[in-house]
């Protein structure tokens, strides 16, 4: 091995080497194809019921009729907006405020114990009570989507502040860095990769909060789909709204990875 194949070789923190980007899209592929052909093996072998369980071929029917008739697009479109709105509203509302509660023990005092009397209340609880206040309307389903968006965020960036590692900071100090530099290059940093993970999490908790509230209430989007098609055993098209459901969040959580890459250049893989 050269010398310049063992400086550029990447490693785990158990010394494995590291896999390149065309070898977890060849492992990507394969495990999904490898799913849908047992699915497709299973459900035509006639081992279960086609009402319960349709085959791959029929979920993709499905989805070229919805296609078709531009149902799918509209599904797709409300509930693609309303989450985006949810987490927006649940972004900006924690990152400041876990910044604030991470640095500064007087605030964390003061909102800790109301916050953790909050934060166990699960988010469905509260769609009864969101419909009486707003209506069924967008607000109710937006503003629940983001209930259940901002706890992990706040918990994550208050973490990541926490964490800042000390060291950094005195050595910025004595190399003569001033207060606000200090927090834009030395804290922010650190904490940044906290607050994306809090994205993450927060992202998934906006599409659970997403299907529930539009099961309730709803006369668009994914959530809706699905139950609609429960009422007229349309197994098919149920599964079409979680493979949508499940999409949607693949590429959303695929775009906070690339900002993070971006915005975080000196970070190792």
């Amino acid at each position: 091995m050269t010398p310049s194949s063992t400086t550029t070789a990447r490693t785990d923190v158990l010394g494995a080497r590291l896999l390149g980007s065309r070898q977890r899209a060849l492992l990507a592929v394969a495990s999904i194809t490898g799913v849908l052909v047992f699915w497709g093996v299973f459900t035509s072998a006639g081992w279960v019921d086609r009402v319960l369980l349709p085959s791959p071929q029929e979920v993709f029917r499905s989805l070229l009729d919805s296609v078709r008739d531009g149902s799918l697009l509209r599904h797709v479109a409300a509930s693609l907006l309303r989450v985006l709105e949810g987490f927006a509203i649940a972004l900006a509302a924690a990152v400041p405020l876990g910044i604030a509660m991470g640095v500064s023990r007087v605030v964390r005092g003061i909102l800790e114990p109301l916050l953790e009397l909050l934060r166990p209340i699960p988010p469905i609880a509260l769609i009864p009570l969101a419909i009486l206040w707003f209506g069924i309307d967008e607000l109710s389903k937006v503003l629940i989507i983001a209930y259940g968006a901002f706890f992990p965020i706040l918990l994550n960036t208050m973490a990541g502040f926490r964490e800042v590692d000390l060291v950094h900071v005195r050595a910025a100090r004595a190399l003569g860095a001033k207060r606000h530099h200090i927090f834009r290059d030395v804290v922010l940093r650190s904490a940044f990769p906290f607050i994306v993970v809090g994205a993450r999490v927060g992202m998934g908790m906006a599409f659970i909060v997403l299907v529930a509230a539009e099961l309730i209430a709803s006369s668009a989007g994914l959530g809706f789909l699905i139950s609609d098609a429960r009422y007229n055993f349309r197994t098919d098209q149920m599964f079409l709204g979680m493979a949508m459901i499940g999409l949607l969040g693949f590429a959303l959580n695929k775009a906070l990875l690339e900002v993070e890459r971006r915005l975080l250049k000196w970070k190792s893989p």
